[in-house]
């Protein structure tokens, strides 16, 4: 055999093992954005889970305010209406808000301060909260690594062969950035 012929075969194996490895890291990357965002989502269910009780328990000592109520009912629904993570992102900026909203208008009502249900509520509703803030916070490092993985050279070059797509990362929309604002 010739020796130009091997040394060509060598670097064409080597090639092709680079590609695979690429690839297959790329899709480990991509799959576990996914993952990610699937451990966002039970989160959300479980503060969805939550805010029913939480309502309920309000409703009884602020029957005047349902309007605060209604925002969150509403926020809620359009998250699991919602069809992207995109769209998700949006709603559930609107229901943190709406939901930091009820936790303000409690402070006005002394008794429903002091009720254990709604102390026990509130007490899991920021534990969800605080769970939610690091999941986004890991799927957001995950998200870094996947687009990194996919913009770099020389794995871009397979990223876009395979047309591997940059992901969203979960970013705080307008709303969540302004200050809860509580009307009496």
């Amino acid at each position: 055999m010739n020796i130009t012929l091997i040394i060509i075969l060598v670097i064409l194996a080597v090639l092709i093992l680079w590609i695979v490895s690429t690839y297959n890291g790329l899709v480990v990357l991509r799959n576990r954005v996914r993952d990610q965002w699937a451990q966002i989502d039970v989160q959300l269910k479980r503060r969805f889970d939550l805010i029913p009780n939480l309502i309920e328990t309000v409703k009884g000592y602020t029957k005047h305010e349902s309007e605060t109520l209604e925002a969150v009912v509403n926020a809620r629904n359009k998250y699991t209406t919602a069809v992207s993570p995109t769209d998700q992102m949006a709603a559930d900026g609107e229901l943190t808000q709406a939901v930091s909203k009820l936790f303000a208008l409690a402070e006005s009502y002394p008794d429903l301060k002091a009720n254990t249900n709604f102390q026990q509520l509130q007490t899991e509703l920021t534990e969800t909260e605080s769970k939610i803030a690091s999941a986004r916070q890991f799927y957001n490092d995950t998200v870094l690594q996947y687009n990194n993985k996919t913009e770099v050279i020389p794995s871009n070059i397979v990223a876009s062969i395979f047309k591997f797509k940059k992901e969203a990362f979960f970013e705080a929309n307008d709303q969540e950035r302004e200050n809860v604002q509580v009307k009496f």
